[in-house]
C-alpha cells in the first residue's frame, strides 16, 4: 500500500492519497491537485477515486477538479446535499483495490454527512484497520465543531451526534489504529487542535480533551460553549463545495498592467491587494491598498476580509508570487483576480506615482511612547480568547475581523500603535485602518509575543 499525507501549512489542511493495485484514492483534496496526479503518476497509480470525508467550509474543495482530469467518481456520506452527481457512502460500504480496503464509517456531528474512513492493509490484516481517517469528526488533541451548519440543524443537536460518533464508533477501534485528520493547528474548524499531524486512537483517548469520560450532556454543553467566532467566507465555500466549484482553468487569467492602468482600475472600484512582507509594505505601498501577506495564513484572511464581488489587482514581490497568490485565492473560493502590477511597487515609483508608509516599531519603541505619552491608542486585533489571556493595559480590543464596525468612527488623527501576537495581523489592520481613512499608524513588530518576553505584566 502507498499512502501520503499532504499538508497545506496556509489552511492548516491534511489531504491523503492511498494506492494499490495501479489504483488509488484521494481524500479531502485541496482545489489545486497537481500534487496528488504527480505522486499518483510516480508510483505509477490512476486515480479513480476520490472521497470527501464532509462538505468542507474553509477551503473550496479539488473534488471537481481531479474527476475532470482524471475521470475518478467523487464518493460523500449518503446525506450530502451536493448538486452533482456523486457516490452516496453509508455504515460498513466499502471500496477495494489492490490490497486495500477502504470502509467508510457515518460519523455526523461536525456536519450532517460527515464519514470517517478506515483504511485496511490486506498485507497487515483484513479484520483489523491500519489507520482511520476522521476528516473534522476527530482530530489530534481536539474534535470537530457542531456550530457550523447555521439554521440547519442545531448545535446542540449536532453535539449530541458527535458524541454518539466517537463514543460508538472511533473509540470503539483498537489503540493501535493511527488517526489521520483533515486538520491542524491554525484550523478555525476547532479551537484546541494539536500541531501534530496524526496520532493514535489509544493517544487520542488519553490525551484529547474532547475524549475524557463526560456524560452526553456534558460533552454537549462543551462543545457548545465558547466557541471562536467562524470566518465569514465559510458559507461562501460550503456553498461552492456543494453546487461544484469551477475549474481552474476556466477562472480568468491575470493581466500584467502598468501603473497607470492600475490606478486607473482602483479609482474604477478595483481592490489593490499587496501581499509582499510587511516591511515591504512599510516602507512604500499603493494609497488604499490593502495588505495580506503570503506568508502565514494569507488564504483564510483573504477569504475573511475581501469581498469575493470584488475584482482584485496584485501588487506581489515577484512574478512567481503573483501565481501563487492567485491559486491560494483560489483556494477559498476569491476567484475573480484581474491583474497585477508589471514590474511591481518599483515600477509604481518609476512611474512618478504616490505612495504611502506605515511604520514599523519595536515593542521597546512602544514601551517608550506609551510611557511620554506621544501615543494616543493601542489597538489589539487579536481574538477574543487571546486577548483575555492577557493584553496591554488600556488597549482597545478590535478583532481583525470586526475592526471596522469598532473602530469605524473613531478619530482618524489619533496616533495609533497596532498589534496582534506576531505582527501579521496587526500589518493586515494598519491596512484597512489606512484604506479608513486613519493617517498616523504604526505597526508593531513581533506583537504581543515580543511584548511579554520584555515586559510580562499584563492586565
Amino acid at each position: 500500500m502507498h499512502f501520503r499525507q499532504f499538508y497545506l501549512g496556509c489552511l492548516a489542511h491534511g489531504s491523503y492519497l492511498i494506492g494499490s493495485g495501479n489504483e488509488a484514492a484521494v481524500v479531502d483534496p485541496q482545489r489545486d491537485i497537481d500534487i496528488y496526479l504527480e505522486d499518483a503518476n510516480a508510483q505509477g497509480l490512476t486515480i479513480k477515486h476520490v472521497i470527501e470525508t464532509h462538505c468542507h467550509a474553509d477551503f473550496v474543495s479539488g473534488h471537481r477538479e481531479l474527476a475532470a482530469r482524471t475521470g475518478a467518481r467523487v464518493y460523500f456520506g449518503a446525506k450530502a446535499l451536493a448538486k452533482f452527481d456523486f457516490v452516496p457512502m453509508r455504515d460498513g460500504d466499502e471500496i477495494a483495490f489492490g490490497t486495500v480496503k477502504l470502509r467508510f464509517l457515518e460519523t455526523p456531528g461536525h456536519t450532517l454527512e460527515s464519514v470517517s474512513i478506515l483504511v485496511f492493509d490486506n498485507e497487515k490484516s483484513s479484520t483489523v484497520p491500519d489507520m482511520v481517517l476522521t476528516g473534522d469528526t476527530m482530530f489530534i488533541g481536539d474534535v470537530g465543531r457542531p456550530d457550523l451548519m447555521g439554521a440547519r440543524t442545531p448545535a446542540t443537536e449536532l453535539a449530541g451526534m458527535l458524541y454518539d460518533s466517537l463514543h460508538k464508533k472511533l473509540l470503539t477501534l483498537p489503540d493501535e489504529v493511527k488517526v489521520y485528520p483533515a486538520h491542524g493547528a491554525g484550523s478555525m474548524c476547532g479551537r484546541n487542535i494539536s500541531s501534530e499531524t496524526s496520532s493514535t486512537i489509544g493517544d487520542q483517548r488519553r490525551f484529547n480533551y474532547a475524549l475524557q469520560p463526560m456524560t452526553r450532556d456534558a460533552f454537549i454543553k462543551v462543545m457548545t460553549t465558547d466557541l471562536p467566532e467562524a470566518p465569514s467566507y465559510f458559507g461562501r465555500d460550503a456553498k461552492l463545495n456543494l453546487e461544484g466549484p469551477s475549474l481552474l482553468d476556466q477562472l480568468p487569467t491575470p493581466v500584467a498592467l502598468g501603473p497607470e492602468a492600475v490606478q486607473k482600475l482602483q479609482r474604477g472600484g478595483h481592490l489593490v491587494l499587496d501581499t509582499r512582507p510587511s516591511s515591504q509594505y512599510g516602507t512604500g505601498h499603493i494609497p488604499g491598498s490593502l495588505h495580506i501577506s503570503l506568508a502565514g495564513q494569507f488564504a483564510s484572511w483573504a477569504g475573511t476580509i475581501i469581498d469575493s464581488n470584488l475584482p482584485i489587482l496584485l501588487v506581489t514581490e515577484n512574478a512567481e508570487a503573483v501565481t501563487e497568490a492567485r491559486t491560494r485565492l483560489a483556494r477559498v473560493g476569491l476567484e475573480n483576480v484581474s491583474g497585477y502590477l508589471d514590474g511591481g511597487i518599483l515600477s509604481w515609483h518609476n512611474a512618478g506615482l504616490p505612495l504611502v508608509t506605515t511604520e514599523q516599531i519595536s515593542v521597546e519603541e512602544l514601551r517608550h511612547r506609551i510611557r511620554e505619552n506621544s501615543l494616543d491608542t493601542v489597538i489589539d486585533v487579536r481574538r477574543q480568547t487571546e486577548w483575555d489571556g492577557g493584553h496591554m493595559e488600556n488597549a482597545v480590543h478590535a478583532p481583525l475581523n470586526h475592526l471596522e464596525e469598532v473602530i469605524a468612527s473613531g478619530d482618524r488623527n489619533k496616533r495609533i500603535a497596532v498589534v496582534c501576537s506576531g505582527g501579521f495581523r496587526s500589518s493586515i489592520a494598519t491596512s484597512v485602518l489606512e484604506r479608513l481613512g486613519f493617517r498616523n499608524l504604526s505597526n508593531v513588530v513581533g506583537g504581543m509575543t515580543a511584548w511579554n518576553s520584555a515586559n510580562p505584566t499584563l492586565a
